[in-house]
């Protein structure tokens, strides 16, 4: 019957350490998942400051236009037909 009580009792302990491993393990892949969350984020935040200021620079009146003013024009902007020549010509490599 001892032998049974220890046996039992080392069981316990290895998994209480398998547990604690298997938290451990889940931590380390959360924080391996919002790193990369956040790097996405990053870049993306990045690259629409980067278009967003080079817009700026081609039309610096878009400085003075509110964030509704400024929709508005691109939506216009994007909607003439030669615009959207020019994107899809650029966008087959033919520009």
């Amino acid at each position: 019957m001892e032998e049974s009580l220890e046996k039992l009792r080392q069981e316990y302990e290895d998994a209480k350490a398998k547990a604690a491993q298997y938290k451990n393990q889940v931590t380390r892949l959360q924080n391996r998942l919002n790193y990369k969350e956040n790097r996405t984020r990053k870049e993306r935040a990045h690259r629409l400051i980067t278009k967003g200021a080079a817009i700026e620079s081609i039309v610096p009146v878009t400085k003075e236009l509110s964030e509704v003013d400024f929709y508005s024009l691109m939506e216009k902007v994007f909607a003439l037909p030669e615009v959207t020549g020019v994107i899809e010509r650029d966008m087959k490599g033919d520009g």
